[in-house]
């Protein structure tokens, strides 16, 4: 049987809220922990605090403006760290590197796929699922390299994240803190594992071909029209109100998004920048010549898809849940903090989730699929996880 734990701390000693949360997760009993925290702290010594309790290696990274438990909200300015412990009848292999300069992100993911499958102890066993962090920019080639080696195995997890979108975030992989790279976990375990990878937004009927791309996370033009204007007329906003980095918070409730061949997922695409040639920076990666579809939604809608998420996913399990992984971008949180909404999170979550443990982290970057769909990465969306025993 396996068995997950999740501890926390607000302690402000970076060693001591280590200390704390490896503790409060029966870490000395587990097999990996997921480990998430704010960028205040110093994550070596957080990392010295988890390590006096326990042997198993940790994975994470550094979570945006909070982290949610079934016993609150934290988000203390002095902050904050949690922890998802594994435990019981599993074995998990864990590996990550930082970005270097003479491999793709596609080449970094097939080596540490390779390091972390050679730590298998069992012969010809295919993994079951696997966690993956990563900082925001190549995600998706992280996550091609590491298939091409451990195959189609359902993914949970997010991007690193900070508070300001400084690339003050940071990733953790057992005895490691780097900014720029990837990490995963591989899980080989009997217990159930189902995930729901949404947005929760709502489909317009302002549709349009990405006719030219800049580059692969840089959209040009939508039907011939330079993207920026295109996505005024859509909208009703003015240009000035849409450029530089104003583009980001105007898009959190009328993002782009793209769907997967038959129609399963809505990947959300970000826009996050407005440049002057009125290209946008998007926070995923799009195609020439596929549909770019204007989403909406509302501060309303963006807290009700959170325990109306949980419930499908309750719905989807086939036995009882232990427990939730609860992947939620932090551009959502901070849509819902501008609209003085952000403390409505956690009671919905909580009365969705019955009593049930669970840890929520804010990510730039969710990943997860859905039903019959194949593993994606995008932004403004939920990657909501259950665990059985």
């Amino acid at each position: 049987m396996v068995k997950t734990k999740v501890g926390y701390s607000e302690n402000a000693s970076s060693f001591s809220s280590g200390v704390e949360t490896a503790t409060m997760a029966n870490g000395k009993d587990a097999k990996v922990g997921l480990l998430f925290t704010s960028v205040v702290l110093d994550q070596n010594e957080l990392l010295k605090g988890v390590s006096s309790v326990m042997s198993a290696p940790v994975i994470g990274c550094t979570s945006s403006a909070a982290i949610c438990t079934q016993d609150g909200y934290l988000n203390k300015e002095t902050g904050y760290s949690g922890m998802m412990s594994f435990s019981g009848d599993l074995e998990v292999v864990v590996a990550g590197s930082e970005k270097t300069a003479n491999e793709t992100a596609r080449e970094i993911g097939r080596r540490i796929a390779k390091e972390a499958m050679s730590q298998v102890k069992g012969k010809d066993v295919e993994p079951d699922y696997f966690f993956m962090t990563a900082s925001p920019a190549e995600e998706e080639e992280y996550m091609k390299g590491i298939q091409d080696v451990i195959g189609e195995v359902p993914v949970f997890g997010g991007s690193a994240a900070d508070n300001t979108v400084e690339g003050k975030w940071s990733i953790i992989c057992k005895d490691k803190v780097f900014a720029d790279g990837c990490a995963i976990a591989i899980f080989f375990a009997d217990n159930e594992m189902k995930n729901i990878y949404t947005g929760g937004y709502k489909e317009t009927n302002n549709v349009g071909i990405i006719t030219k791309l800049s580059s692969i996370r840089t959209l040009a033009e939508i039907d011939g029209v330079p993207a920026v204007k295109k996505y005024a007329e859509w909208t009703g906003k003015s240009i000035d109100s849409l450029m530089g980095s104003n583009l980001l918070a105007e898009t959190i409730f009328a993002p782009l998004g793209v769907k997967d061949p038959i129609g399963n997922v809505i990947a959300v695409r970000h826009p996050m920048f407005a440049n002057p040639d009125l290209s946008m920076n998007i926070g995923a990666n799009l195609a020439l010549n596929t549909a770019v579809i204007q989403l909406e939604g509302s501060p309303e809608s963006v807290i009700e898809a959170n325990p109306e998420t949980i419930r499908l996913l309750n719905k989807k399990m086939n036995g009882e849940i232990q427990s939730y992984f609860l992947v939620h971008c932090g551009g959502r949180r901070l849509g819902l903090q501008l609209a003085n909404s952000e403390s409505k999170i956690y009671p919905e979550v909580i009365k969705a989730t019955g009593g049930k443990e669970f840890l929520m982290v804010f990510t730039f970057g969710e990943y997860g699929s859905n039903e019959h769909s194949a593993n994606t990465v995008g932004g403004l969306s939920l990657s909501f996880t259950g665990f059985g025993e």
